[in-house]
């Protein structure tokens, strides 16, 4: 058995129409909150055209004459936010009908004025009506303003004269209503065809504008593994290098500002307590080579971050010293560290220790010792040079991203020996196209 005064199904919502005696709306009896006695709401479902379906909601109060209406979207928030900028050019435009949500910012930039997004209910208004809205909205507090603040109350009379003016279309100006629920409309009285006057734009929320509608944000993407890397230190075992006893080793990379990606590894032994640490380049051999010069003239100079690769070799002019490629491996240190590691390699040489080392010998070293000595306290200027074909290492600029006036860096192309040395002469790349499988 079916109820003769049900609504026929997809009829609930009905085109609005003046002509339509069907459309009726409901009434409820509810709580008038300027007297506190009882109105009349009456509620409306329509649908516009070439738009969507709304409630429109209206109170009024026969007590004290207080009346109020509101609209509200009766579908859902829209997968995109939607703008729509109207040029007013004629009286016409200002009868277009507007469907403003409570969630819509309107702006109009000529006078630099905007209604923030939920400082009003939502309306099913025209032009004219939203400006009217807005002159209203300004002139409520209007009497207290020329009591206490007599000079804020004039200027915004001088804006509501502004506003005023707008009805009358003297000049164009433009409306904009920016939504990001998608649910406002401005009315196209050409439709289906195009309006040159309105300019309809549907983009993508922010996250922001995602909270204020009180959508839960999407879970962000899943990082790349490599991005993963930098906040985990990932261990694997081995051998201690000096007892053979097993042991582990961290790996971690790291970041390095101003410069690129390398990867730390540190092994400790607890059997023996031997403790090492290498860095390798986490990228390719660069096109050139690079030589860092450094000019040490101040003791703030020791505390330096240093690369230095495998492929780096470093001198020392005013030593007459060179270290040469892969002796003391791959480092990140200071450049005190890495004075005080060339300072133990020299002297505890065994070959120049004990009774088989000559006298003069034995001077130098003390000579060189106590020169090493003077430029790490500071007391001695000298030039620090590192120089890696590979243009994998690295000296920290302590006026980044400025240029350092004690720093030179050069890059350079390598020769056919240090492509030799580096295996890159070898190296055949020809017929390789980046990401598609070998032919068989």
């Amino acid at each position: 058995m079916s109820a003769s005064g049900a609504p026929a199904p997809g009829r609930l919502f009905r085109p609005i129409s003046a002509e339509d005696e069907e459309q009726q709306p409901t009434e409820i009896e509810s709580l008038c909150m300027n007297c506190y006695r009882n109105g009349v709401t009456r509620l409306l479902l329509t649908k516009i055209p070439f738009f969507r379906e709304i409630i429109v909601s209206s109170f009024s109060c026969e007590h004290c004459g207080w009346n109020n209406t509101e609209i509200q979207s009766a579908g859902r928030i829209q997968d995109q936010g939607v703008r729509y900028s109207l040029n007013v050019r004629a009286p016409e435009d200002m009868n277009r009908e507007v469907v403003k949500t409570d969630s819509a910012t309107t702006r109009i930039p000529e006078l630099d004025f905007e209604i923030p997004a939920f400082s009003q209910k939502g309306a099913l208004t025209t032009v004219e009506g939203l400006i009217s809205r807005a002159i209203s909205g300004l002139e409520q507090d209007q009497p207290t303003r020329r009591v206490n603040e007599e000079a804020i109350a004039e200027r915004i009379d001088e804006f509501i004269v502004k506003l005023r003016e707008l009805k009358h279309v003297a000049s164009p100006f433009t409306l904009i209503i920016d939504d990001p629920s998608g649910n406002s409309f401005v009315e196209n009285p050409h439709a289906p065809q195009k309006d040159d006057a309105l300019v309809i734009t549907h983009y993508n929320r922010t996250p922001q504008q995602e909270e204020m509608l009180g959508l839960q944000a999407e879970a962000p993407e899943k990082k790349p593994e490599e991005e993963d890397l930098r906040n985990e230190v990932l261990q694997f075992n081995t051998n201690c290098p000096e007892c053979n006893a097993p042991a582990q080793t961290n790996m971690k990379l790291v970041q390095i500002p101003h410069f690129k990606e390398v990867i730390i590894m540190a092994t400790s032994c607890e059997n023996c307590g031997h403790r090492t640490n290498e860095v390798k380049s986490g990228g390719a051999v660069e096109p050139l080579g690079t030589r860092i010069s450094l000019h040490i003239t101040d003791p703030s100079d020791m505390t330096r971050d240093l690369l230095k690769s495998e492929t780096c070799s470093v001198e020392i002019p005013e030593l007459e010293f060179e270290l040469g490629m892969a002796v003391l491996g791959g480092k990140f240190t200071t450049l005190e560290g890495m004075l005080k590691d060339i300072r133990e390699l020299v002297t505890k040489n065994p070959f120049t220790l004990g009774d088989s080392s000559n006298p003069g010998q034995t001077e130098k070293l003390r000579e060189f010792s106590h020169k090493l000595d003077q430029i790490l306290e500071g007391k001695m200027k000298a030039h620090f040079i590192m120089n890696d074909p590979a243009g994998n290492s690295y000296l920290q600029n302590v006026y980044a991203p400025e240029d350092d006036p004690e720093m030179k860096v050069e890059h350079y192309k390598r020769t056919f020996d240090q492509d030799e040395e580096l295996g890159l002469n070898d190296m055949r790349t020809e017929g390789y196209v980046t990401g598609l499988a070998p032919q068989r």
